[in-house]
């Protein structure tokens, strides 16, 4: 979170939808969001559809890559999901959602135009 705040600097009101994970709801990551002055929103308990879009990210990263590599450590594992997300899922892989362009080249669109 931090380092995609500072990278992005988002504007005032910014709202960061998560599910009800123990990481999202604990205080100090609630003290994190405060004290960038980012409105947590969660799903409801039960309902992954609140959260559809992250519940078909996470599909495709087990599917696409983590259920292909056997990892021999955690370092590895954290490089190469890295590597995957920001490498190729966001900057090669099309997505049908969006008009089959990458989120790369949609957020590059949203920058000119902001």
């Amino acid at each position: 979170l931090e380092n995609a705040y500072d990278i992005q600097k988002p504007q005032k009101g910014l709202i960061l939808h998560t599910d009800l994970g123990t990481q999202y709801t604990s205080q100090e990551f609630q003290t994190l969001l405060a004290n960038y002055n980012i409105n947590p929103s969660f799903s409801k308990k039960g309902c992954p559809y609140d959260n559809a879009c992250m519940e078909s990210f996470h599909a495709i990263l087990k599917k696409e890559e983590v259920y292909r590599t056997k990892y021999s450590s955690f370092e590895e594992a954290n490089l190469a999901l890295f590597q995957y997300i920001e490498g190729f899922y966001n900057r090669k892989r099309i997505h049908s959602s969006i008009g089959y362009k990458t989120p790369q080249a949609i957020e590059d669109l949203a920058t000119k135009v902001a």
